[in-house]
């Protein structure tokens, strides 16, 4: 449990038993049943908690701060730590997160690097919308380059040729947990002088040569809605090493204001009202200038109480997801002639989301029948997202432009699901998936 605020010993003595009655009440409610094949669900995602989870929220509740404070301080800090990155932001969600980084990038501190309206950035079509759509809002036009298939991440042997003088951007996640080729992009945007935005949203424990993902480009995204590696319910965060980006972001985040001061503090510059900005006043309050066109993204306290308790089990939750990973794969190997399983990007520790599977052409089923049929044995199934985002109905009056013939795009649109590795799932719930496969298969 966290430091808490110090209280008189009664109020202390009351706040311990409300503790143990929470962790005798999550006993009787929250632990999982028995698995029993074809009669319980396998899982494709979720959230994992015990009472830890919930005494830190109680916790939380009890301070009575109920917007940002000591928990997400203490939570920016630690997983900033993790990740081995100066600046850790949260906010309310990854798709906001996606949002604020792209919003950085039009801030005019940046001069002629500047993103603006009738600008290009570089993504794939296999991806989240949310990794695209700040883009769209900011009036920039995506150029889209093919996937990669069995790593399911952009095919950086086509970006290059997709580049002209308008690109000013590369966007693309880390395809479920398992990392994009940094080094070839990194030496792309260091060549063409273009910013890196790195999604990892699905991605939190990742590492490429020895360092985690998100650290390489100039931004780094991240999720903890609860299908993710940690939850908080809600939430994500943006990280970045660069303190001129970290004070944009920051503004951007909250409301585009001028003031730096933490959530509760004045006058932290010392000169709260002796600026002159903009056409205001001299003097105006500082708390109240604002620079840039920004959002309230913020999150609560208690979400970040629930943060902290999750990132002191990321560890554990990311070898659980290696071993269900390894152990799926080592099962399917011998439908390999039927099957295209996922392979880890060369010089690459993927902290993996799911369990991606690509039906091949000529194999005698649809991948609407294989799922079908899972859905039959209670074994839960994922699309890759958007499949191919330009197939979207929300796309349909889009602009974009295509580097080449897109042929992976389609076969991921037409053939590929994907099961879990959550660390919901045990062994027994691994085997029985294996041997449902293979049953279907057969027939």
């Amino acid at each position: 449990m966290s430091n808490s605020n110090i209280l008189n010993p009664e109020a202390e003595k009351i706040k311990e038993q409300v503790f143990s009655l929470i962790e005798s009440y999550s006993k009787l409610v929250h632990t999982a049943p028995k698995f029993i094949p074809g009669e319980s669900t396998v899982p494709v995602s979720g959230k994992v908690f015990d009472h830890t989870e919930i005494q830190y929220i109680v916790e939380s509740a009890l301070d009575g701060w109920f917007t940002t404070g000591r928990f997400n301080t203490k939570f920016e800090k630690e997983i900033s730590s993790f990740i081995g990155t100066k600046k850790v932001l949260t906010v309310n969600s990854g798709s906001s997160a996606n949002l604020l980084a792209v919003a950085a990038l039009t801030d005019e501190i940046w001069g002629d690097k500047a993103i603006k309206p009738g600008d290009e950035f570089i993504t794939t079509p296999v991806s989240f919308p949310t990794t695209i759509n700040p883009f769209l809002l900011y009036g920039l036009k995506p150029v889209f380059v093919d996937a990669h298939i069995p790593t399911y991440n952009i095919n950086v042997d086509e970006i290059e040729k997709a580049i002209t003088p308008k690109t000013k951007a590369i966007m693309v996640a880390h395809t479920l947990g398992n990392p994009f080729n940094i080094a070839h992009i990194v030496e792309i945007t260091k060549k063409h002088n273009l910013w890196l935005i790195e999604d990892c949203c699905d991605a939190l424990g990742a590492k490429y040569e020895g360092k985690h993902v998100g650290t390489f480009g100039d931004i780094g995204t991240l999720s903890f809605y609860p299908a993710h590696h940690i939850t908080m319910g809600e939430g994500g965060a943006v990280f970045t090493s660069n303190s001129k980006m970290a004070t944009v972001l920051e503004s951007f985040r909250d409301w585009g204001r001028d003031c730096w001061c933490e959530t509760g503090m004045d006058n932290t510059c010392g000169k709260r009202f002796k600026w002159k900005l903009g056409d205001l006043p001299e003097g105006y309050d500082h708390k109240y200038i604002y620079s840039r066109v920004g959002y309230n993204l913020k999150i609560t306290d208690m979400q970040a109480a629930l943060g902290l308790a999750q990132l002191k089990k990321l560890n554990s939750f990311v070898e659980k997801r290696k071993h269900n990973f390894q152990r799926l794969k080592k099962g399917l190997h011998s439908l390999s002639d039927k099957l295209i399983l996922p392979e880890a990007t060369p010089n690459s520790d993927p902290s993996w989301f799911g369990f991606l599977i690509t039906i091949k052409e000529d194999c005698g089923i649809t991948r609407a029948q294989v799922i079908e049929q899972l859905n039959e044995k209670k074994i839960a199934t994922r699309l890759l997202f958007a499949g191919d985002i330009r197939k979207q109905p929300y796309f349909k009056n889009i602009a974009y432009r295509d580097s080449d013939t897109l042929p992976n795009a389609k076969l991921v649109l037409n053939n590929t699901f994907w099961v879990g590795v959550t660390p919901m799932i045990n062994d027994e719930m691994i085997d029985y998936m294996i041997e449902s496969i293979h049953t279907i298969f057969k027939k």
